[in-house]
């Protein structure tokens, strides 16, 4: 198997904590290919984003059916929770981290340029945002995390889509939605400390670092260059 992923990708990065996480990571490896840094990504999948997970029987896109599928194959590892209530609650916070944090925070970064920007969409999707924290607050557990007394796929989404709301939302000129005080806020706090979760918040920060200081340009205009000297087959 092989996943294409990215550093800074939140849902790459989702998918990757799950693998890591998981203990599986010696059964498939990771790539970027360098349609994903031509703007080509729909070559090899027509949905055209990250992550993709390339198995024998052909490509799987979408982060949460691939993160649904690696439980399914490996159901001794599962990351899906202990209760039938469990599970449900693992996948309404994994559902609420997807859809109302990490999607819309996205969606923002089409308005970053404050000479570009139209302020009144940016204000709608961080406001979404916030309603997305408020909702993650009454579903959120209160222990160390996020859903029960064990890590599940809840902490692998949860883990980029605060990240997101602590590092990228600033950036956008609003204060992080992430309230001291809250148990979002503790949290935060614990599962930062988590093996798995500092894994993932240093190859995110790395990819964010790459890309401040152009050295993911740089790498991606090498890669653009090998692929493109290449004789065609």
């Amino acid at each position: 198997m092989k996943l294409y992923t990215g550093d800074l990708s939140p849902y790459s990065a989702k998918v990757r904590m799950q693998i890591y996480a998981m203990g599986i990571q010696d059964a498939l490896s990771f790539d970027l290919p360098v349609q994903f840094m031509m703007g080509k990504m729909n070559e090899i999948s027509p949905i055209g984003r990250i992550p993709v997970l390339e198995v024998a029987e052909g490509l799987i896109p979408e982060s949460e059916v691939i993160a649904e599928y690696l439980d399914e194959r490996f159901p001794d590892k599962a990351l899906t929770g202990g209760s039938l209530k469990e599970r449900a609650d693992v996948r309404v916070v994994s559902r609420i981290a997807d859809i109302y944090l990490m999607n819309n925070i996205f969606m923002s970064l089409s308005q970053a340029n404050p000479e570009t920007r139209v302020q009144a969409v940016l204000d709608l999707l961080i406001g979404q945002v916030r309603r997305g924290i408020g909702a993650l607050e009454q579903h959120i557990g209160s222990g160390e995390f996020a859903v029960g007394d064990s890590l599940t796929r809840a902490d692998c989404t949860l883990v980029p889509a605060l990240w997101m709301c602590s590092s990228t939302v600033p950036r956008l000129g609003f204060d992080s939605p992430i309230k001291a005080g809250t148990r979002v806020a503790s949290y935060w706090d614990k599962i930062q400390n988590n093996a798995f979760a500092v894994k993932i918040l240093d190859e995110m920060n790395k990819g964010m670092k790459a890309r401040l200081d152009g050295t993911e340009r740089k790498m991606a205009e090498e890669a653009i260059a090998r692929a493109q000297s290449k004789p065609s087959q």
